[in-house]
């Protein structure tokens, strides 16, 4: 899975967290009572055909175990009933663009939308959850079994003469959608040149447990084959390239 890309060697690899640190959104239980907001459920039909328009931002609110036993195309994951991961996720989504959450029955992605509209969100909710839209026999993605990766396989990927920076992410975060132009960008640029590797964090557990990675995204950097400097969630493409320099 190697590439040339504008003198980039770019490794990706299949391969679960959190991310993104803002203050700006209060704790989701401090308020928000969805018999207080006024909650606009969605049926699975109209939920389908909403979720399928440019823009639309799609939250699961259930847990990862949940999430990866099947889920919707592109949804993005943030944990209600964990109110740490919920809110270090929730900040990277845009309030310019509608919000269509859902659960496992309602409930918890009702409450969720009640808390999301109170602070601005267009918010809407899956009425029935995913339980609705699987008894209408709708397509959910899940995760397939991937050969994970060894600390041995990983550290060939890291050569002694080569500045690597190491992009682990997961499909579902909305801090690494976030980061995604950043590094891209960065990555095209004629001002810094490095190694890209890129790790899917939410498939390679086992790597991600062995660098002891807590928060997704996570930026690693090594020089002469060592870590040099990692950073967890929103980087600017300025500090990336200050430290790649």
């Amino acid at each position: 899975m190697k590439k040339l890309c504008s003198g980039l060697l770019m490794i990706i690899l299949s391969g679960s967290l959190l991310a993104c640190n803002s203050n700006s959104i209060d704790n989701p239980n401090e308020s928000a009572n969805e018999s207080e907001v006024d909650i606009t459920n969605k049926s699975v039909d109209d939920f389908e055909k909403a979720i399928s328009k440019e823009g639309s931002q799609v939250l699961d609110v259930r847990s990862m175990e949940e999430y990866q036993s099947g889920h919707i195309k592109n949804a993005l994951l943030a944990d209600w009933a964990d109110r740490d991961e919920f809110m270090y996720r929730i900040q990277s989504l845009d309030k310019l663009k509608p919000v269509y959450a859902y659960c496992f029955s309602g409930a918890r992605s009702s409450r969720a939308a009640a808390w999301l509209k109170e602070k601005g969100f267009v918010a809407y909710n899956l009425d029935g959850g995913i339980a609705a839209w699987k008894r209408e026999n709708k397509p959910l993605v899940g995760t397939t079994q991937v050969k994970q990766v060894s600390r041995q396989e990983y550290e060939t990927l890291i050569p002694k003469d080569k500045i690597v920076l190491v992009d682990i992410s997961a499909s579902w975060c909305p801090p690494c959608k976030k980061m995604e132009p950043i590094v891209d960008s960065l990555s095209k640029s004629a001002a810094v040149h490095f190694m890209l590797v890129k790790i899917d964090g939410g498939e390679q557990n086992s790597i991600t447990q062995e660098l002891k990675i807590t928060a997704f995204p996570t930026f690693i950097i090594y020089r002469n084959g060592k870590e040099y400097w990692r950073k967890s969630g929103i980087v600017s493409g300025e500090e990336l390239s200050r430290q790649l320099n």
